[in-house]
């Protein structure tokens, strides 16, 4: 289908294919979907709005009863939605009543019977026409290309799990995150749990600097390879990362073993300490080993893993002059002498980062990223699953990742106890400077949260992605402990004079 494609036409041989369709539709719908269900009686309308919500709830016995007789029946799941029958609907103006428009601003519609109110329905839905077609049925969908895209690319992961053995596993979303990917867990027919990595390739955005776009600028990964060449590099180690077993790089499809579900966070979202020692014990030990920077994949690519060189690192630390000091101050952009002054800050931090550790940073190393696995030992306790956007370059980044989480408050103590167990099994290492370690930490810190705090607002004001602010506290707070070393005086100094600090506790 192309990128200009308004219609699909799908043949279902039977009911199983319909609920099948059904699942794979869920997986494509979006906050403020609108899909139109019509057709004749038996068409199979109904067998594909039970299938779809059930899949959304992910329980398949949920009872999901006919909306004939009470014309709406709302469902409070991940994805809100609201299953509409209008076939005894006495004017299109009751639409209002029954809450179309509320359910739309955060969820989704299933309207069966559509015709009744086809004039006062969303002009931007995804209608669907049931038809018989011999002994089974035919679905000629319409609807924006955009919404058709995303239908269109759950259909070719079908095509994909079908292609490599796992025809008729069940699909359940797993997670999305702030960048293009998406993750389901796929339940195959003999058993078996595996997860379904699903990055297409990022498109280039505007460019930013030097006419390249931000995703280049700090090298964030645009494809798969990155992760199937580091999940190679760690794997060949012994660390616990999810084994391939199956792969269309071009396309952006992974099917990857289940590590598990267990994390390292509490049922009420707190940190549990042993496993955060047990993550900073296995980051040790990885960067106590040398790892090649280039990777031949079985394809024949080679891939290389970037550095975490000085355009990197500036880029990132300018997100909070370009986003977060503008909100801060209603809109009012940092003075040319502030941008220079605070230019003029880092580059000298970067110079004393010259000296630093260097090796493989995963990046991401915190808490939505680690599997906790106890049955298992050693390193192989902590399960790794997200380091596409891995780096060459100092290692304490990976430490401040983990001992300053952004999306958990770590108690000082809590936090005091990691970093010492830290240093101290690099020290059994032999040959590791501790403070150049300890003064490196202190400038990563610094240099990751003023990312952070700048990335919250653009994410908030650019992506329409409110969520992320809640951490700012939390990694304002962060920002203040890291300005606590002699070498960060001179950013600390400029903070202060630009009104930036950590104005709530979060400890």
């Amino acid at each position: 289908m192309s990128d200009a494609a308004t219609s699909l036409s799908l043949y279902l041989e039977d009911d199983a294919a319909t609920a099948r369709f059904g699942e794979d539709l869920a997986l494509a719908l979006k906050p403020g979907d609108c899909v139109t269900l019509s057709g004749d009686l038996g068409a199979g309308k109904s067998t594909l709005a039970r299938a779809l919500i059930r899949a959304v709830a992910d329980d398949p016995g949920l009872e999901v009863p006919s909306p004939t007789f009470t014309l709406v029946q709302v469902y409070d799941l991940r994805l809100p939605i609201a299953h509409f029958d209008l076939y005894r609907l006495g004017h299109a103006s009751e639409l209002d009543e029954l809450g179309l428009e509320e359910i739309l601003d955060g969820g989704i519609a299933l309207i069966e019977w559509p015709e009744r109110a086809v004039d006062d329905l969303p002009a931007e839905r995804l209608a669907l026409a049931f038809g018989f077609e011999g002994p089974g049925r035919r679905i000629e969908i319409s609807g924006p290309a955009a919404r058709l895209a995303r239908l269109e690319r759950v259909l070719a992961i079908r095509r994909f799990l079908d292609d490599h053995g796992y025809a008729g596993a069940a699909r359940r979303f797993l997670i999305g995150d702030a960048s293009t990917r998406a993750y389901e867990r796929i339940h195959t027919v003999d058993g078996r749990s595996l997860v379904l990595m699903d990055a297409p390739r990022r498109p280039n955005g505007p460019p930013i600097r030097d006419g390249k776009p931000y995703s280049q600028l700090v090298h964030l990964a645009e494809d798969v390879a990155p992760f199937v060449a580091v999940d190679n590099l760690l794997g060949a180690q012994g660390f616990a990362v999810p084994a391939i077993h199956a792969a269309d790089l071009e396309a952006g499809l992974l099917v990857l073993e289940d590590l598990g579900q267990e994390g390292v966070l509490d049922a009420d979202g707190d940190p549990v300490a042993e496993r955060y020692e047990a993550a900073v014990e296995c980051l040790a030990e990885m960067h106590g080993r040398t790892f090649d920077p280039q990777v031949t994949l079985a394809t024949g690519h080679v891939h290389t893993v970037p550095p975490f060189d000085r355009a990197a690192l500036t880029f990132e630390t300018s997100l909070l002059l370009d986003w977060y000091l503008p909100w801060r101050r209603d809109g009012a952009l940092a003075t040319d002498s502030e941008q220079q002054d605070y230019a003029d800050i880092w580059n000298a931090l970067y110079d004393e980062l010259q000296g630093a550790e260097q090796g493989l940073l995963l990046r991401d190393f915190h808490s939505p990223n680690i599997i906790w696995r106890p049955q298992e030992a050693g390193i192989r306790r902590i399960g790794l699953i997200d380091f596409q956007d891995a780096l060459i370059g100092p290692l304490a980044y990976d430490v401040v990742s983990i001992v300053q989480d952004a999306r958990v408050t770590i108690p000082s103590p809590l936090a005091d106890r990691l970093m010492q167990r830290y240093l101290a099994l690099r020290a059994e290492q032999g040959d590791f400077d501790c403070e150049n370690f300890l003064k490196a930490w202190h400038i990563m810190a610094a240099q990751r949260a003023c990312k952070l705090n700048g990335l919250w607002v653009r994410l908030l004001r650019r992506d329409g992605k409110p969520n992320y602010m809640k951490h700012m506290p939390r990694t304002l707070w962060y920002l203040s402990t890291a300005l606590s070393h002699p070498a960060l005086a001179p950013l600390r100094d400029w903070c202060a004079k630009a009104g930036i600090g950590a104005t709530e506790s979060t400890r």
